[in-house]
């Protein structure tokens, strides 16, 4: 286990007591992403990214403007969080080889947070059943899984298919009870979701992801959960797209 070592504000010396953690968390899981640095409950930057570019593009300069913005130099950053999918493979390669890097070079400890999770946790406190997180996932799909509302707990391990297929897949836990889905594919599939909930099912665009990754990053860091860089696993729920195709060329 990875211990994080912060400095009392009244004392020159560490110690083991997390008193205050400074989080730079990174999102490349959707076209636009985002970047934000923390301070414990205080957000210092939000930079959400700029979706004409690509990740690889810009990454390295949002990161530094982000830093710039908060007023922190990177040594004083004490947990590297990211969303570790799922999304498109090359975005989340990028992220995670961003933050990697810039643990190495720092000697800070990372962590990884599913982007479904960090979803779940922008309308947690809403007055609803099941929360579930609906990512675009290319090609007509999504990325989804169902969340408890109450408990937190996972009812369906996330999954890739068609939307009316999830629904229909889960109809057992979804009928009758109330729902929000959020995500960037919640706007797309808003008829579809509302007319099979009859009611009960509403649909939220999200905002930007990077500040719930710091949130749920620190959470999880002051139970322990933190580590090194080699660590970081994507979460990929479907194969790369490139996998597929050549599995495909060599069927034909």
């Amino acid at each position: 286990m990875w211990v994080i070592a912060t400095r009392r504000k009244d004392s020159s010396e560490y110690d083991r007591l997390l008193f205050t953690l400074i989080v730079l968390a990174l999102d490349t899981t959707t076209r636009g992403g985002s970047v934000a640095v923390t301070d414990d409950d205080r957000m210092l930057a939000l930079l959400p990214g700029d979706e004409s570019r690509t990740h690889g593009e810009r990454l390295p300069g949002e990161i530094a403007r982000a830093l710039d913005q908060a007023g922190i130099a990177r040594d004083r950053i004490d947990l590297l969080a990211v969303a570790t999918g799922p999304g498109a493979f090359t975005g989340l390669r990028i992220g995670l080889a961003a933050i990697q890097g810039l643990a190495m070079t720092l000697g800070k400890p990372v962590i990884g947070v599913s982007a479904l999770d960090a979803l779940a946790e922008q309308v947690s406190g809403s007055d609803v059943d099941l929360i579930v997180p609906w990512m675009d996932a290319q090609r007509g799909d999504v990325f989804a899984t169902l969340i408890d509302r109450r408990s937190g707990a996972t009812i369906e391990t996330p999954a890739a298919a068609h939307p009316k297929t999830l629904l229909e897949s889960w109809r057992a836990h979804l009928a009758n009870r109330r729902a929000i889905f959020i995500g960037d594919a919640a706007a797309r599939d808003a008829a579809l979701i509302v007319q099979a909930g009859n009611g009960k099912w509403e649909t939220r665009t999200p905002s930007p992801l990077a500040p719930e990754i710091a949130l749920i990053g620190r959470r999880r860091a002051k139970n322990g959960e933190a580590g090194p860089p080699h660590k970081l696993e994507p979460i990929y729920v479907r194969r790369p797209d490139a996998e597929i195709e050549r599995e495909r060329r060599g069927r034909a």
